[in-house]
């Protein structure tokens, strides 16, 4: 008997007939004789819904307290959740108890809005599960040390599931989704996208870092550290097909690199368009100045992507970096009153309409003259790029937003990943 964690997105529990389809598809796996841990988000849209009830209150809910209040809001849409997928499998004659993250508890920081988990009690739970219950949790959320009701952010129940795999030492977290797997590309972008079988831990969390929406970052991060069996797979398959076949489906997120594996220079091509461009103009070219620029930025808990420092010339330099497009205003707020008048003359500009396309892939180690066949296949497409950041398994480009999907199919020609794998 294994204790198997299931994650279902919010297009999957996106109506009571998708909830049923949830619950039958649980059932199968228990009555199978394993133990169940399900972590549901909130039902499509909902959350958008919630946030913009407190947006027509208040457009800009950025004190710690009106983010309390946020969270409050937000958490609610999951708790519905877990509530009709308890009520759904109790239908299909199963046991099942439904917990919020704060009765678990999942105890977190109080970064309200982007709280990160911290422990998890799971004495409850194993409970339950000792007594033949399925256990379902609600993802996305949890508490502080003083008993604020918190959320992880977008995405975050991904990172609930894994979580609470990690604690559980759980055998295996299906992360349930609209798609079948992880693809080289959205096939939204490019409709020759292939279905990877497998993909490296490491291009994983390059990909999730770099935009890809099959899973969120900090997820990827938690199965890395905590060795987490992870599969991707489509909850839109029919809910009774085989168990052993759909334990084999989708895309199995490994942390073992094989001679296959090593074939495959790039294994796919990511992109985010949700960044923003900040520079500063002429900031004096002294030590310490990086820190001054992005020393507030990051007191104001807004993330930092790309990062270019220019040559100075006369004692002056340029200095960009990008934020979430979500960040961009407050960020351009933040420099004009507590960086400009300290920086000597210097000058602000911003660009929200840019994107960051990126390729992914451990064969990049051991092959050279993978950059500049990206840069030649983005200049052959008349794309210039504005920045580059590398790693040893990527190199990313900012470029102009509505050159995105140009160039990212240029990339997945160029890189033969149209073509089966060998």
């Amino acid at each position: 008997m294994a204790l198997i964690v299931h994650k279902y997105g919010g297009t999957s529990m996106g109506s009571t007939e998708r909830i049923r389809n949830v619950a039958k598809r649980v059932a199968k796996w228990a009555r199978a004789g394993h133990q169940m841990v399900v972590v549901p988000s909130a039902m499509s849209g909902e959350t958008n819904r919630l946030l913009g009830l407190a947006k027509e209150l208040s457009p800009a809910a950025t004190t710690p307290e009106l983010q309390r209040e946020l969270d409050m809001i937000a958490s609610t849409g999951e708790q519905v959740s877990v509530g009709l997928l308890a009520i759904a499998l109790q239908a299909e004659g199963m046991q099942a108890v439904s917990y919020t993250g704060w009765q678990v508890p999942i105890l977190t920081d109080d970064s309200y809005t982007k709280a990160r988990i911290q422990s998890i009690d799971d004495k409850r739970v194993r409970a339950d599960l000792e007594a033949g219950k399925v256990v379902i949790i609600t993802g996305f959320q949890g508490i502080d040390d003083n008993g604020h009701i918190t959320t992880l952010g977008r995405g975050g129940s991904d990172t609930s599931a894994v979580a609470v795999a990690a604690a559980m030492k759980a055998d295996e977290c299906l992360i349930y989704t609209d798609v079948d797997g992880v693809y080289t590309t959205d096939p939204r972008i490019v409709a020759e996208a292939r279905r990877l079988h497998t993909i490296s831990f490491e291009e994983m969390l390059e990909m999730a870092s770099l935009g890809s929406k099959v899973l969120q970052i900090r997820s990827v991060e938690f199965a890395g550290k905590y060795r987490v069996p992870l599969r991707v797979l489509s909850s839109f398959t029919p809910w009774d097909i085989d168990i052993n076949e759909e334990a084999k489906s989708g895309t199995l997120i490994t942390f073992e690199e094989d001679e296959k594996m090593e074939q495959a220079v790039v294994s796919g091509i990511a992109f985010n368009r949700d960044e923003a461009k900040v520079s500063l103009l002429g900031v004096p070219d002294k030590p310490g100045i990086a820190y001054q620029i992005l020393g507030p930025v990051a007191d104001a808990n807004i993330d930092v992507d790309v990062i270019i420092q220019n040559v100075g010339h006369d004692g002056k330099t340029d200095f960009s970096f990008t934020v979430h497009r979500n960040d961009f205003q407050r960020t351009l707020d933040l420099l004009k009153s507590e960086v400009l008048p300290k920086a000597g003359g210097a000058t602000i500009s911003g660009d929200a309409k840019i994107c960051k396309v990126s390729i992914v892939g451990i064969g990049m180690r051991s092959h050279v003259g993978v950059a500049s066949k990206m840069f030649s296949a983005l200049s052959d497409e008349g794309i210039n790029i504005q920045m580059i950041t590398t790693s040893e398994i990527k190199t990313s480009v900012v470029i102009d937003e509505k050159y995105m999907e140009l160039a990212v199919r240029a990339l997945h020609k160029a890189f033969d990943l149209d073509q089966p794998a060998a």
